[in-house]
């Protein structure tokens, strides 16, 4: 604290200093493996920088905050009036982002796009209309990929086959993303509009990340062309006393280089202007902003809201 700087020290011996009063620190992630000390802790705490603390793959599992820090208070207020008079006008623009993100990848594919209206005042009919659309939309998209992979059908909860296993991985990884950026938007990620309020599910979370779970399904489609079959390998699973069997995985290798894969994703640059300046970001990037913007329109900053959606390549 003395010397106003923090000092970052690799294993291979390179030294790299951030001084506070020379410029900004935005954020600090601290991930397993990694040594911290208290001095550290209590100076970003002082100085009330964002800190996650995430696994090495990416989880966010806590974050750092200073018993001073007071700017959640008045977006989670907005966010609780708002859910109580608004839900349904903001669950309507969730369901209508990803149905039009699912028409990014049908007409990319040449396939029979959602020919949709969003209109209904009920909470559970737009959940139906939701499920209809997507039903049909991976029943489509799932015949571009290899045969001998292609299960015919979406499963989500523990399922055996390998494609819905790689697309559940790969939808976890932008869930930890959507969680990040709500966190640093200072919205409440478990007071979701679309999904149900259970206990212990990030109901906004799981709404957020439908915005961007077409860029997942555009990638994977061309992703896994290149997959094999002994690029899987079946893992047996108790699932009860008296149920037991195998499902199916990609082995450790390709999943690291799924994970690879995926963050060269997230770093791509697409033509969506950013808030300040610049008419390209990044899709992480873009993630962020949606949520900020998001943030901004429940606490009235903003008249409306309405999601950005990427046009795919």
């Amino acid at each position: 604290m003395e010397k106003g700087c923090f000092i970052k020290k690799s294993k291979n011996g390179k030294v790299e200093k951030y001084p506070l009063f020379e410029e900004e620190i935005g954020e600090v992630i601290l991930k397993t493996g990694s040594i911290v000390s208290t001095g550290v802790l209590a100076s970003l705490g002082f100085w009330e920088i964002d800190t996650m603390i995430m696994t090495r793959r990416g989880k966010p599992v806590a974050m750092l905050k200073s018993l001073e820090y007071d700017t959640y208070v008045k977006t989670r207020l907005c966010q609780y009036e708002i859910y109580l008079k608004d839900r349904m006008q903001i669950a309507t623009e969730l369901v209508t982002g990803k149905l039009k993100g699912q028409n990014q990848v049908l007409r990319k594919y040449g396939l029979k796009q959602h020919n949709f209206k969003v209109e209904t005042d009920n909470i559970r009919r737009l959940l139906w209309i939701e499920g209809k659309y997507s039903r049909d939309y991976f029943q489509q998209i799932f015949q571009l990929f290899p045969k001998w992979l292609n299960p015919h059908l979406r499963k989500t909860y523990k399922t055996y086959d390998g494609l819905n296993n790689t697309f559940n991985l790969a939808y976890e990884i932008l869930k930890w993303k959507v969680h990040i950026a709500l966190i640093k938007a200072k919205v409440e990620p478990y007071l979701g509009f679309l999904h149900s309020l259970t206990r212990s599910t990030p109901s906004l979370v799981c709404d957020f990340q439908e915005l961007y779970r077409y860029l997942i399904d555009d990638f994977l489609i061309r992703y896994c062309q290149r997959l094999r079959k002994k690029d899987f390998i079946l893992k047996w699973e108790t699932f009860s006393k008296k149920r037991k069997g195998k499902r199916q995985f990609l082995n450790n290798e390709q999943t690291r280089e799924l994970m690879k894969s995926l963050g060269l994703l997230f770093e791509k640059k697409v033509e969506i202007p950013r808030i300040r300046r610049g008419q390209r970001q990044t899709i992480e990037t873009l993630i962020n902003e949606e949520a900020l913007l998001f943030a901004k329109y429940i606490r009235g900053e903003r008249g409306i809201w309405i999601p950005r959606i990427v046009t795919l390549d």
